[in-house]
């Protein structure tokens, strides 16, 4: 029984060790292509000079039941930077006065266009054009989801680029211009997605960030560093070798024509974002099409993050449940010929150690716990174990916090960086394990909806 215990002690570090070891080299990774942003910051501070050459973009911006948000949103939008675009609001069913503020407040008025359905949605019932602004338009349609309003919006657009977003998304200005650079240094780009940051405690005045500031809350303050930590850095890690397999649902930019042509978004999926964006993958790579996916690391979209910890474990498990779905249900990426870094390290490393992550983190904090209090391991192993996952924890968030202070500094006061550290520190001690235990939940939920999906009730 000790040898068998003593076993699962072993995998369970090696398990931590290779986890984190994973994380640092994309950290690593990620160091060239900040420093080349450090080596154009100076280039940031001149005014944009557009060269006519900036292909024009559709935002495409689905809303449900957001009375209260829509028109601040719409707003910002149209003070964007960028030479030519359209904002395209998709009103999904609503059951409030999100239609109705719309019309108030940029004067809109039915419109006979037809649609072309290039991809299949739900009905839609009217298409209004602004009087005020002649690049917006609304879409009334029948209520489906975020996906099926993404799929009417590119039905509705009218552009070779279109803007995937949140109504609750805030921008910079020239966050447009940022994120549609990668299409114009590489023809063969196919989508670009932009860093997701924390609002909470900034200061946002006419839908637009007006200054940064650490947040209040607890729970937002632990966010920042893992934000930084799993998912700023290793999306740019990722970004080098051409794997990145996720694409913020709260910003990201893609080339329509290869959009359409897999499909779409899937309406049937939690995560419509990453599915996307790994069939994308799949399907280009096995047709033998030369693509590119580029994530932009300026900080270019700001977002609420859960104050409360039942929101934080709703978002969590429904996280999970589309990280899941996402590349189980496209598991033909392993058998396909050829293929590059996203079939040969991302996918298996987001299976290992995102997908299934949760489930070997718990079992291991409970399986060695149990040990040790049954005798079946010494203490020297047990608290060996809690220092490498706290120390190899502590290590991953610092390196992030370190990476940030030599490239964008969003937070450049000694004060708020030793915050972050201390931060860095709690963050290792039960918040990361909530999470795990979150994520646990959300993959639970999909194993459940497995069963019902192939064992329905009577």
């Amino acid at each position: 029984m000790k040898t068998i215990a003593s076993g699962l002690a072993w995998f369970f570090i090696l398990y931590f060790v290779l986890e984190s070891l994973g994380h640092l080299a994309l950290n690593f990774l990620a160091i060239p292509a900040l420093r080349r942003k450090i080596a154009l910051r100076p280039v940031d501070d001149v005014p944009a000079v557009y060269s006519g050459l900036e292909p024009p973009v559709s935002l495409l911006v689905p809303a449900h039941d957001e009375e209260k948000a829509i028109v601040a949103s719409v707003g910002a939008l149209l003070q964007l930077e960028y030479p030519e675009f359209e904002v395209v609001v998709v009103n999904d069913g609503s059951t409030d006065g999100t239609l109705a503020v719309l019309q108030e407040a940029f004067e809109l008025e039915p419109f006979p266009e037809a649609l072309w359905r290039r991809l299949p949605t739900r009905e839609v019932r009217t298409v209004f054009q602004s009087r005020k602004h002649p690049n917006l338009r609304v879409v009334d349609k029948e209520h489906g989801g975020r996906a099926d309003s993404l799929n009417v919006g590119i039905n509705a657009s009218r552009y070779p680029l279109f803007c995937a977003m949140d109504v609750d998304s805030i921008l910079q200005r020239d966050s447009l211009r940022r994120v549609v650079e990668p299409f114009l240094d590489d023809p063969h780009t196919i989508a670009s997605g932009g860093t997701v940051r924390i609002a909470n405690g900034c200061t946002v005045t006419d839908g637009h960030l007006a200054a940064v500031a650490l947040p209040q809350s607890r729970l937002a303050l632990l966010q920042i560093v893992e934000y930084l930590r799993a998912l700023l850095f290793v999306r740019l890690g990722w970004a080098a070798l051409n794997a990145v397999l996720v694409i913020p649902s709260a910003f990201g930019v893609f080339r329509k024509d290869a959009v359409v042509e897999v499909g779409g978004y899937r309406a049937d999926t939690i995560g419509e974002d990453m599915e996307l964006v790994v069939r994308l993958h799949r399907v280009l790579r096995a047709r033998g099409t030369r693509y590119s996916v580029h994530f932009v690391p300026d900080p270019i979209c700001w977002t609420q993050a859960p104050e409360s910890s039942r929101a934080l474990m709703v978002q969590r498990v429904r996280w999970q449940r589309g990280l899941a779905q996402s590349l189980h249900g496209n598991r033909a990426i392993f058998t396909m010929k050829g293929g590059g870094a996203e079939r040969w390290l991302a996918v298996p490393f987001f299976l290992l150690f995102e997908c299934y992550g949760p489930l070997f983190e718990v079992a291991g904090y409970v399986l060695m716990t149990a040990m040790w209090l049954l005798g079946l391991i010494p203490g020297a192993t047990f608290a060996a174990f809690l220092a490498l996952v706290f120390s190899l924890g502590f290590l991953l968030s610092v390196s992030a916090l370190y990476l940030e202070e030599m490239s964008f500094r969003l937070y450049p006061r000694a004060s708020q960086m030793a915050l972050l550290v201390l931060v860095a520190l709690v963050e290792n001690l039960g918040y990361r394990q909530l999470m795990a235990v979150f994520r646990l939940g959300g993959l639970a939920r999909w194993v459940r909806d497995i069963r019902i999906r192939f064992h329905p009730r009577a």
